[in-house]
C-alpha cells in the first residue's frame, strides 16, 4: 500500500532561469507529482470503482461492453477509461461437466510497456525517444472454480487487495453469455446505507457433513445432532463480520410427498466462528414423528440418508453489515 511511510523523501525541485534541464529532472518532477496524488487518493478513498465501468451484454451475445470509467487500485492509482470498450467472452463450452463456466472481468493500472506509443522525438546526438503514450487500463478474465473463487492463487491475492479491480462476473456456456452480474463489484465512496449482500451454495455441491457432539457420559459415543456446512462469503466484499441470516432451500419429504417414508426439517443455527468471508450454518435435526411420519428417523436412516440431504440441499444466506 501507498501510505507516508512508503515515500523515501521529499524534494522540492527549484528552476532558474539559463538552467539546463535533463529528462531525469522532468520525470523526477512528474513522479513526485503522481506519487503526492496517489498518497492523497488513499489518504480520502480505499481501492474501488469511483464511477463509471458499467459492463453491458445480453444472453446469448459473444462480447461484453465497457463503458468509459474512473477506479483506483491498492496504491491510489488513477485507473480511467475514456471510451467505450469491448471484451470477447472467453470462447469456452462448458466447465468440463456440462455447465456453464464463470469469470470475474477486471482491470488494472497498465504498466508502461503495455501502454501504446503515440509520438517519438529525434534529440541531441542522434537520440529519438517516445514522448508521449496512450494511457488506457489493461482488461483481463479471471477464471473461477466451483467455489467461485479465482483458479490461480495469485489472482486471489490480487484481487482481494485490490491490485485488480472486479468490474463484473459472468457465466459462458458453448462460448456465449449466459449471464452477467455487477453485485462483486466495490465502491471507492462508502455507502452512506447499510452495505447489504446476498448468495447461496451450489445445490448438489453443499459440503453437508455430520454435525455431532460427545455424549456427556460415555467417553466413546458422539451424539448426532444434525448437519453442518462451511458458507462461503468472500464473493461480498465485506469488510467486517455482518450479521448473517441464512435458510435451507431443498427437498424436506422422501422419497417424494405422494408416497412419503421419512421426512427431514430441523433449525438453523449460525455458529459464533463467524467472519466477514464465511460462517458455520449449523441445521439440529430431533428426531420426532408426525402421525406414523418419522422426522429426522434415528433408527440409522438419519445416517444412511444423508445423501439426500448432500444431494437436494443448499443455502441461501444474506449480510448485513454496518
Amino acid at each position: 500500500m501507498n501510505d507516508v511511510s512508503a515515500v523515501p523523501h521529499i524534494e522540492r525541485l527549484d528552476f532558474f532561469n539559463g538552467q539546463r534541464l535533463f529528462a531525469e529532472d522532468l520525470q523526477t518532477l512528474d513522479g513526485f507529482n503522481r506519487q503526492m496524488r496517489w498518497l492523497h487518493n488513499l489518504s480520502l478513498h480505499t481501492f474501488g470503482i469511483g464511477s463509471g465501468f458499467a459492463v453491458h451484454g445480453e444472453r446469448g451475445d459473444r462480447e461484453v461492453t465497457i463503458s468509459p470509467g474512473y477506479a483506483i487500485d491498492n496504491q491510489g492509482r488513477e485507473i480511467i477509461l475514456l471510451l467505450p470498450h469491448v471484451e470477447t467472452v472467453p470462447p469456452v463450452a462448458d466447465d468440463g461437466s456440462g455447465n456453464p463456466q464463470f469469470y470475474d472481468l477486471t482491470v488494472h493500472y497498465p504498466r508502461i510497456e503495455d501502454l501504446e506509443e503515440l509520438e517519438t522525438r529525434s534529440g541531441l546526438c542522434s537520440t529519438n525517444g517516445v514522448v508521449r503514450r496512450r494511457e488506457e487500463p489493461v482488461f483481463c478474465w479471471i477464471g473461477l472454480n466451483t467455489n467461485l473463487e479465482p483458479k490461480i492463487d495469485k489472482h486471489v491475492t490480487q484481487i482481494a487487495t485490490g491490485e485488480k479491480i472486479v468490474l463484473a462476473r459472468i457465466s459462458v456456456k458453448n462460448c456465449r453469455l449466459e449471464s452477467l452480474s455487477i453485485a462483486t463489484r466495490r465502491n471507492v465512496r462508502p455507502e452512506h446505507l447499510p452495505y447489504i449482500a446476498c448468495g447461496r451454495t451450489l445445490k448438489g455441491a453443499t459440503n453437508w457433513k455430520l454435525w455431532d457432539i460427545p455424549h456427556p457420559d460415555v467417553s466413546t459415543r458422539r451424539i448426532d445432532l444434525g448437519v453442518e456446512t462451511l458458507v462461503i462469503t468472500s464473493e461480498a466484499k465485506f469488510a467486517s463480520v455482518p450479521c448473517y441470516t441464512a435458510r435451507i432451500v431443498g427437498q424436506r419429504v422422501f422419497p417424494d410427498e405422494t408416497s412419503p417414508e421419512f421426512m427431514f426439517e430441523g433449525f438453523t443455527i449460525i455458529g459464533g466462528d463467524a467472519t466477514p468471508t464465511q460462517f458455520t450454518l449449523r441445521v439440529f435435526l430431533p428426531s420426532f414423528f408426525v402421525g406414523s411420519l418419522p422426522v429426522n428417523p434415528r433408527d440409522g436412516s438419519f445416517i444412511e440418508n444423508l445423501d439426500s440431504i448432500k444431494t437436494n440441499w443448499y443455502v441461501e444466506w444474506m449480510g448485513v453489515e454496518g
